[in-house]
Order: C-alpha cells, then sequence, then structure tokens
C-alpha cells in the first residue's frame, strides 16, 4: 500500500470556522498551560507573512494538542471515521481503482505523520509557539514510546495503538514493518537531533535515544538479498507483499535514508534496481508548457503534489541534481505549475476551479479518501496541496492561501487549520484533518520563509553520506 493511503484515528474532533475579528477559543480541553495555543478566527489585513504566521500556527495544534495522550504520537487524522472506505494504491496504479473498507480504530497513531508533527514541532519552538523544554519532553515521550513499541529490525509498522505500542494491520499481508513510514519519522527525528543541541540533560537524553532509533533500522534487510527495495515485511507472512519501493514517487526519501544509514546502509545498485532504474522514473514530456522531468504518468501529468512535498521537508530541492542531470527543483516546480495549469483548464467543468482555487493531492473527499490527481480527478481540492508548494511556487501558494483563508475561510478554516479537502462543485467541505496533508503546511511553510528544516537535516554527515552514495550533487556539500 502506498503512503499516501494511510487512514485512522481518534476522538471527534468538532469543526471551528469563524470569520471576523479574531478571538481565541476555549482552551480547557486544549490545554491551559503556558505552552498551549489558542486557536484564532479569521483576521482581515494580514500581510503575507503574517498570514504564513497564523497558518502554521494554528495547523501546529493539530500535532501539539491533537496527538495521542498517551504516547504523543500524530493521529491519522482529528475525526473518528469507522469502516471508511480508501483507495487501494497498488491497483489505483497499475490497474482500475480498488475501494476497501478498513477500521482501525481510536488509538491509532501514524508513524510517517509522527516524523511530519517532530518537524513541526521544531519550527514551532523556534517560531516560539511553545517552550523548548516542553517540546523535548514531547519528543523524549515519543522516542521512549517507540523504543518498547512493536518494531521489525528496527522498522517500524503504518500504523500503530498509541496507547499499548501494538502493531494494527494496515492489511491482511501488511502487518509489520513499513519502510516507507519509518522513513519519514527517522527524517523528523534526525532533524529534531541536529536543533535539538544544547548540553542539558534532557537534550542529551533526547539525541541518545534518537541514535538508537536511526541505528537500530535495518534498511538492507528490505532487500531480500536482491538490487531491490521492498516497501514492508511481516514476521507473519515475510516479504509476501511483494512490493518494491519503485519510482518516481514519494519515497526518494527512502532511498536516501537506506544509503545513509551508518549500520545497515543499501549499496547504490539497490537504488538503481527499483527507483532511477525503473519504467516509472523517467518522464521529460511538456504538459501545458512545462516540461517533467520525472514520473512516468503520461495520463496522470505527474500524480499527486504530495509526490513533491514529503521527502522535500527534510531534503532542499535547490541546486539538488542526481547523476543524470536531473534538476529536483524544477522537477518540485513544473509538477507544482502543471497540477495548478491543470485546474485552470478544469476540462471538467468543476465548479470553482481557478488561478487561485488549485492543487490535487491525496486526501479526503466525498468519495471517501482519494489519490487526487489529474487523472484521478473529482472536483476536489486539497489546501495543503498549493500551500505545500511554497517553495517550488510562491506567488501562486500564496494567491491560493489568501483565496482559501479569506474567501472559504468561513468554511475551512478550523481549530486545526484548514480542513482536509473540499468541493465547491459538490457543496461538500471536510471535517477532518490529516497527519499527513497538515505536516508539510508547517514544514514546507517554513522551509520557504526561512530554510529551517532544510538547515538541520542537510547538514548531517550520514545524510551528505547517503546523498554522495547515490550520486547526488547539493549545494551542502562538495
Amino acid at each position: 500500500m502506498d503512503t499516501s493511503m494511510r487512514k485512522v484515528v481518534l476522538a471527534a474532533s468538532l469543526l471551528w470556522s469563524f470569520t471576523g475579528i479574531a478571538q481565541p477559543l476555549g482552551k480547557g480541553t486544549y490545554g491551559d498551560g503556558p505552552d498551549s495555543i489558542a486557536p484564532v478566527g479569521i483576521m482581515n489585513n494580514l500581510t503575507d507573512d503574517q498570514l504564513l504566521e497564523t497558518v502554521q500556527k494554528q495547523t501546529f495544534r493539530f500535532f501539539w494538542h491533537g496527538c495521542h495522550p498517551v504516547s504523543g504520537l500524530a493521529l491519522e487524522r482529528s475525526d473518528t471515521v469507522k469502516a471508511e472506505y480508501y483507495w487501494d494504491y497498488i491497483n489505483e496504479a497499475w490497474g482500475e481503482p480498488n475501494l476497501s473498507k478498513t477500521d482501525f480504530g481510536p488509538d491509532a497513531g501514524a508513524i510517517g505523520g509522527t516524523g511530519f508533527g517532530i518537524m513541526a514541532t521544531v519550527v514551532a519552538v523556534e517560531r516560539k509557539w511553545i517552550g523548548r523544554d516542553t517540546a523535548v519532553r514531547r519528543l523524549i515521550k515519543i522516542a521512549d514510546f517507540l523504543l518498547h513499541a512493536d518494531c521489525f529490525h528496527g522498522i517500524y509498522p503504518h500504523f500503530m495503538n498509541g496507547r499499548t505500542g501494538k502493531t494494527i494491520p494496515f492489511d491482511r499481508l501488511d502487518d509489520g514493518a513499513d519502510l516507507v513510514e519509518t522513513s519519514y519519522l527517522l527524517m523528523g527525528f534526525l532533524a529534531a537531533r541536529e536543533y535539538f543541541k544544547a548540553d542539558t540533560q534532557e537534550e542529551k537524553y533526547l539525541r541518545k535515544r534518537i541514535d538508537q532509533l536511526w541505528g537500530a533500522a535495518n534498511w538492507n534487510w528490505h532487500t531480500n538479498n536482491q538490487n531491490k527495495l521492498f516497501w514492508h515485511w511481516s514476521p507473519n507472512n515475510g516479504f509476501d507483499m511483494n512490493f518494491p519501493v519503485w519510482g518516481w514517487n514519494e519515497c526518494l526519501i527512502t532511498y536516501i535514508m537506506a544509503a545513509s544509514s551508518p549500520y545497515h546502509s543499501i549499496s547504490k545498485d539497490v537504488y538503481n534496481g527499483t527507483w532511477s532504474g525503473s519504467m516509472g522514473f523517467k518522464n521529460g514530456k511538456e504538459y501545458y508548457g512545462y516540461t517533467l522531468p520525472l514520473g512516468n504518468y503520461d495520463k496522470d501529468k505527474g500524480g499527486p503534489l504530495f509526490f513533491e512535498q514529503y521527502t522535500f521537508q527534510g531534503i532542499d530541492p535547490n541546486g539538488l541534481t542526481d547523476s543524470l542531470g536531473n534538476d529536483y527543483f524544477l522537477q518540485g516546480k513544473n509538477h507544482t505549475l502543471i497540477n495548478r495549469a491543470y485546474c485552470i483548464s478544469n476540462p471538467k467543468n468543476y465548479k470553482g476551479y481557478s488561478n487561485v482555487c488549485w492543487g490535487l493531492t491525496a486526501g479526503d473527499s466525498y468519495k471517501g479518501y482519494v489519490a487526487h490527481s489529474p487523472e484521478n480527478d473529482f472536483g476536489v481540492i486539497q489546501p495543503t496541496a498549493a500551500i505545500a508548494s511554497m517553495p517550488y511556487t510562491p506567488k501562486e501558494s500564496m494567491e491560493a492561501l489568501r483565496y482559501f483563508y479569506y474567501q472559504l475561510g468561513n468554511k475551512i478554516w478550523s481549530k486545526y487549520g484548514f480542513v482536509d479537502g473540499f468541493s465547491i462543485h459538490h457543496n461538500w467541505y471536510a471535517k477532518s484533518h490529516l497527519a499527513i496533508d497538515q505536516g508539510p503546511i508547517i514544514v514546507m511553510i517554513e522551509n520557504y520563509r526561512t530554510g529551517l528544516i532544510w538547515k538541520l537535516f542537510m547538514q548531517i554527515p550520514d545524510i551528505q553520506n547517503g546523498l554522495k552514495k547515490l550520486g547526488f550533487a547539493s549545494k551542502w556539500y562538495k
């Protein structure tokens, strides 16, 4: 299953929408301490910088106030939805979409979403929304919990019970290690390790815990002695999922982390075998006047926009090239502009699509959870698609952000920032928020504003070694 097909969650969360002068909502259940963050309504006449700060801060509440109360893990979503439908990625990618039912329960914590939340926590400390010591205690809580939770050769499952640490099976065969989700988790932890470098007992303890998690992850195990990197392994089913991590999609970070491991690294032959050497890696075609370097999605015009966002929360695409000459900033920028141009052209004539209302990616819709793209378009916009593309398309993304906030805020602005999706055409507005959609909003806006997470992650010697090993050139090293 693709990382985009992550479901679940916890406690029903009311949708709060407000307009007019901003006023704090009640604290109570969301925390009364000095590090609580009160949600605010729509505020008029904000500068761009003030608007970015407001959106980041309110979105961060999802991770800070909406996490699992026992473990601190990020919940997959802010609402509990039973027997919800999700798209089966394997069938969607290689054939007809397949609808499946699943119910993961209210204690399900998202491993990848937790990694995104950890990076968001670093942003929150830097911007002084929360105290440094309080943040460190939260991250220690998460790390300690994971150290004693289910783990398979150092690799964590897709979903985990936030109370017990036991694996929540994603599928009958997918009941063990999920390599991609773990790469997102450890990307977050490594960024935090670089940030929390003070010589205090708590920060030294946190760094030690992160070192243990990073060192134990056995990426090479997932090659199954082949020049392939397999997504899943299970103590009950072994490699029966038989799902190599083919490129191009959101999984570049998985190969980078696997190549960067100090003890369990993969060879470049594995990267060549199932990523850069796969049929789906190169593109080179032009859509709406923009050339798309990567992603063999002829009908899909690049696929969902999260492909260009997940990996590049930590990896700086600016000046990043591979041995084949591919430019990763150009890839992200052109994919985004193609996605936007498709929405402007609006071949299905959906009400609401425009040059300021665009962005197709995986998320909730009136049809359930769908990996939206030009080829899989149901008239649903995910705010995260345009907003988390801010580093690639700052002008276009800011125009969309202002539209979402000022024109649609009474319908889609909530206590956790923007809701996950909406369709003006179908008069449908989500009441949900997903960790994997909320996290990139905070982190990618920050990378656009200050480059904070890029600076932390790209200076890590292990990561630089892994990038060099795979043949990447970057401004961060010689």
